[in-house]
């Protein structure tokens, strides 16, 4: 990697954990805090929020027509991705030990917590279930799919990716079959944290 574009990512970092900091702050002005992954609300938004609540019943009547359609399709959706969930969990397991790769903490990618809220009512706490699933699922499947593919074949492509993984900064530059050489072991036995794009 060339040291402008090693400099242009750890600016990159830098500026996502300023982005995480600011995140934290939010903590602070909804007067939240975790202990043992359960948040606990100041008694005074505990109030607001059971005054934001709407009944389900109302909730339901006053939903869009189009929102009512397509529900069915998505929801349909967690059929593939228990299976993806299930095939994907079973590759990590099998193979990850045996090529010396260490593991992706589940729990680290998968957070499911916003059904906790207490202004959310029961569909509202249904589809935060799904959605912090979902996504988290896809977090999950894209780290062990990045540390796959830093094992297997960490090059770059000659056509830009819309998106990348976070390992991909670390991949040898396309083209470059010394390089690819030269660091396919080193990529292969060192897994430490990658930047977090």
């Amino acid at each position: 990697m060339s040291d402008t574009l090693a400099e242009l990512y750890q600016r990159l970092a830098a500026l996502q954990q300023d982005i995480l900091e600011e995140m934290r702050r939010a903590r602070h002005r909804f007067s939240y805090t975790l202990e043992r992954n359960r948040v606990i609300f100041d008694p005074q938004w505990a109030r607001e929020h059971k005054a934001g609540w709407r009944h389900l019943f109302r909730y339901v009547l006053g939903a869009h027509p189009k929102h009512v359609l397509t529900a069915p399709v998505i929801y349909s959706c967690i059929v593939p991705a228990l299976l993806l969930d299930l095939w994907v969990s079973a590759y990590h397991a099998i193979c990850f030990p045996v090529w010396g790769i260490p593991k992706v903490k589940r729990r680290d990618y998968i957070v499911v917590d916003r059904h906790h809220l207490p202004y959310l009512n029961l569909l509202e706490k249904l589809n935060c279930l799904y959605c912090g699933y979902f996504n988290g699922l896809i977090a999950y499947v894209r780290e062990i799919a990045g540390r796959t593919e830093q094992y297997w074949c960490p090059i770059k492509h000659a056509q830009q990716p819309r998106s990348i993984h976070n390992r991909y900064p670390l991949f040898v530059d396309y083209g470059d079959a010394e390089g690819y050489r030269r660091r396919l072991v080193y990529l292969r036995r060192h897994f430490d944290p990658a930047p977090l794009i």
